[in-house]
């Protein structure tokens, strides 16, 4: 599963906004929702995308490949929940969703995640930022979306917490990007940072 913000000017990418303009930031979002669809199309699972707003036809993501549903929910934590609710309601035995603002995501971490569940509880993917890119259970641990200060430091260690009875594996830790600073790494947004 993969989340995803409806790529609308000034409805995404709030925080790099800030640093490069609405105009920039959407270009720079619809980048990495090709970047995360590229990395989806190599790997051979079912695949949904959960949109912030509402499901569109005939858009980046192919409707014969991925499935599509909105997003409820009051908080990422309450929609997060409801995803994995559906996937396992739906006799899926791993749910993995991942965000869609990683430019360094591979489909190795992909493939390491749903590999690391063999034999682990839950797989994150832990962000450089405190967060996490990635989350996948084998069962639903439904504490692991208590409420908390979603799109802070802290998200990480307090999911951890929740989780402290569960068998982790934690995956490599990536970059996502959120302010104009998280770019500077990459060519390919150099003109956005220059």
């Amino acid at each position: 599963m993969t989340f995803t913000r409806n790529p609308e000017l000034g409805k995404v990418k709030s925080r790099l906004a800030k640093g490069i303009g609405e105009k920039a930031a959407l270009e720079v979002y619809i980048q990495l929702l090709e970047h995360t669809k590229s990395v989806l199309q190599q790997i051979d699972v079912d695949k949904c995308v959960w949109y912030s707003v509402a499901v569109r036809k005939n858009d980046l993501w192919n409707d014969k490949i991925y499935q599509k549903k909105a997003q409820i929910g009051d908080d990422l934590g309450a929609r997060m929940l409801n995803s994995f609710k559906d996937a396992f309601q739906n006799n899926y035995e791993k749910v993995i969703i991942i965000g869609s603002d990683l430019y360094d995501l591979r489909p190795t971490h992909i493939q390491e995640a749903i590999d690391a569940l063999d034999t682990n509880d839950v797989v994150i993917g832990p962000a450089k930022d405190g967060g996490y890119y990635l989350l996948g259970m084998k069962t639903l641990h439904e504490k692991a979306f208590a409420p908390k200060a979603w799109g802070t430091e802290t998200v990480l260690a307090d999911t951890l917490k929740e989780l402290d009875s569960q068998k982790i594996q934690l995956l490599e830790t990536l970059n996502d990007i959120d302010y104009a600073e998280d770019l500077l790494p990459y060519e390919t947004f150099k003109k956005y940072t220059s």
